[in-house]
């Protein structure tokens, strides 16, 4: 069996209000074994035996897409890919302070920036550090009182509009251990 993190993107935002409980029963009708879920955001464990990640991708967001009615892009990632993903310590060198923000987007497929990392943008607002073929590590600084626009910034790195979900850096560690806990 192997325990899958999923980042839903999209989840009790913008008017798509869904409870864990309910959350938790779409997941189970999948025949998905030991599901929890962490905070309100969109993110559920489970276990499984299946191998074919794309067809069990597609799969969650069928199901959820015909239960909610609306498109849940899910991000799916191992215990052990995320673990070893946070070993990486993309923000080692960052002094965090309250006008930033360290942010890890996941995204589907790799994406490719046309310029070096790190990526500052234009506004100086937010800096994409590093990525992996899986994620974006990113530093929102607030400027003149006011964060940054992430998909603007995002369309003009990549030059496409990508499909992401983002959670904090802090609370994916969190999110890491409670899907490690039994």
């Amino acid at each position: 069996m192997t325990t899958y993190i999923a980042f839903l993107r999209g989840i009790n935002v913008g008017g798509h209000r869904v409870k864990m409980d309910r959350l938790r029963e779409l997941f189970r009708e999948l025949n998905l074994d030991n599901v929890r879920t962490y905070i309100q955001s969109g993110n559920v464990f489970f276990d499984t035996s299946r191998t074919d990640r794309d067809a069990l991708t597609t799969q969650i967001e069928c199901h959820l897409c015909e239960a909610l009615g609306y498109e849940v892009p899910v991000f799916l990632r191992t215990t052990t890919e995320l673990e070893q993903t946070l070993q990486l310590e993309p923000f080692k060198d960052v002094e965090v302070t309250p006008d930033i923000r360290l942010l890890m987007m996941f995204t589907r497929e790799p994406l490719h920036t046309k310029g070096s990392l790190p990526l500052l943008s234009p506004k100086n607002d937010m800096e994409i550090l590093s990525m992996t073929s899986g994620e974006v590590f990113l530093v929102m600084h607030l400027v003149n009182g006011k964060w940054g626009n992430l998909t603007g910034f995002m369309k003009q790195a990549f030059k496409v509009n990508p499909i992401v979900t983002t959670r904090f850096y802090d609370t994916t560690i969190k999110i890491l251990q409670a899907a490690q806990s039994p």
